[in-house]
């Protein structure tokens, strides 16, 4: 679909635009997976209430096109989705799936869980789905002032514009009962807890400005670590998975906690793959490319005996400072009694086999409150709920971040129109923009 991408990289006009096909077609789903190290490109068809993936493609990203999960080089950034797009195409046999759902990550994306108390005037007036969605919005807009805030302070006092990305309801209490379908309850005393990710405008104008060049109807933009939570958790109202969820990719570790199917948090910080390739480099003074190879190499088998010891003593020390990045992270969620006892990793950074020895082997879950040991395990792709491949190209970790996007854009269909006929839950997804 490109020629010569990376000879027109700072050229627009180089990138090749695909004809308009119309409206989008509702039947497919494009996911993209614009990553640090790889863009991912799936194409769903959906069928029912699931996604069959038809098409897969992969392209590599150059050093300057990212930095830290966040575009760089949005011309690049064009060019490697339009090879990727083009290559799930191909494998799919179709050009109209129109229809995209992209995935931001960063350290500036900011997910947490806000909890709000309420308390009504009329305890005996029965709860409407209208003083609910009032409710939401009120919880949606002081999460947003926190992200600013929270994002002023760390950039060292710049007011940034942010934007609402997800939002998912965690619980509701009323007069300390918990409830799943708050209404037609009465109460006087509410309690909300609320998941929301919130992202910079510079980044999603970025994404948005990727959607346009390749000519797809931009469905959402949904923070990876909330993506990668709704791929393991599903439609099922009544599941109660629990898990420390870790995307390690290329630039970042993007992480989320799942208490009993609901997202409590998630946190990012800027320690990816290329992190320990950087390492390697420069520990043994060779160049990046040769020391991607090396790192790739170690865990196939494919390194000689005599260079391992100085490759995992270069890798040693940043895996202690990615460690500590992780003890930090999961510091935060503070609010929980005890961490989930279950360690679930997905992304190509976490193919690192002393990555995993590191969280399965070591000490290190002994200062933050974990009840036991954590298992520590990767997300197999036959884990994410509601998803099928029928190409028999996704067969490890690397691509659960892509598949969850698939899951949240279905989530994001199936609530699109939300009619008064609708669901309770089609219409709380509605408000909560998820």
């Amino acid at each position: 679909m490109l020629e010569k991408a990376k000879a027109l990289k700072n050229k627009f006009s180089g990138v090749s635009k695909k004809p308009k096909k119309g409206k989008p077609i509702g039947q497919y789903i494009v996911a993209l997976d614009v990553g640090t190290e790889f863009v991912k490109a799936l194409i769903g068809r959906i069928v029912g209430n699931e996604v069959e993936i038809i098409g897969v493609g992969r392209s590599h990203q150059e050093l300057s096109d990212m930095q830290a999960g966040a575009i760089s080089d949005i011309a690049a950034v064009v060019a490697n989705c339009d090879k990727a797009l083009a290559d799930a195409e191909q494998q799919a046999e179709i050009t109209n799936a129109r229809t995209a759902i992209i995935g931001i990550a960063g350290e500036l994306v900011k997910g947490t869980t806000t909890t709000v108390r309420f308390t009504r005037q009329t305890a005996t007036n029965e709860l409407t789905i209208e003083e609910v969605q009032r409710i939401i919005e009120l919880v949606q807009q002081r999460a947003e002032a926190k992200a600013r805030e929270t994002l002023s302070w760390e950039l060292g006092g710049k007011d940034v514009d942010v934007r609402l990305v997800n939002s998912a309801l965690v619980s509701i209490d009323i007069d300390g009962y918990k409830v799943t379908n708050p209404v037609g309850f009465q109460g006087r005393d509410l309690e909300v807890e609320m998941y929301t990710a919130f992202a910079p405008m510079i980044h999603i104008g970025a994404l948005e400005r990727v959607a346009n060049e390749l000519d797809l109807e931009l469905l959402a933009v949904a923070a990876e670590p909330f993506a990668v939570a709704r791929s393991v958790v599903g439609d099922d109202p009544n599941a109660q998975v629990s898990a420390v969820l870790m995307d390690v990719g290329g630039g970042t570790t993007d992480i989320a906690v799942v208490n009993e199917g609901g997202v409590e948090g998630t946190k990012m910080f800027g320690i990816g793959g290329r992190a320990f390739t950087h390492a390697i480099s420069r520990e043994l003074d060779i160049d990046f490319p040769t020391a991607e190879a090396l790192k790739v190499g170690l865990g196939a088998g494919a390194v000689a005996a005599e260079q391992r010891p100085k490759i995992e003593q270069a890798l040693a020390k940043t895996l202690k400072v990615w460690g500590s990045g992780v003890e930090l992270a999961l510091a935060e969620f503070d609010k929980l009694d005890h961490l989930p006892n279950r360690l679930l990793l997905c992304g190509g950074g976490s193919s690192l086999e002393m990555l995993m020895q590191q969280l399965s082997q070591g000490d290190w879950y002994k200062a933050l409150p974990f009840t036991k040991k954590p298992s520590v395990q990767h997300i197999l792709p036959e884990d994410v709920v509601g998803i099928s491949d029928t190409t028999g190209d996704i067969n490890d970790h690397t691509y659960i971040t892509a598949m969850g996007l698939l899951r949240v854009g279905m989530d994001t269909l199936s609530s699109g129109g939300a009619p008064e006929s609708a669901s309770l839950k089609q219409r709380f997804d509605k408000v909560l923009k998820v």
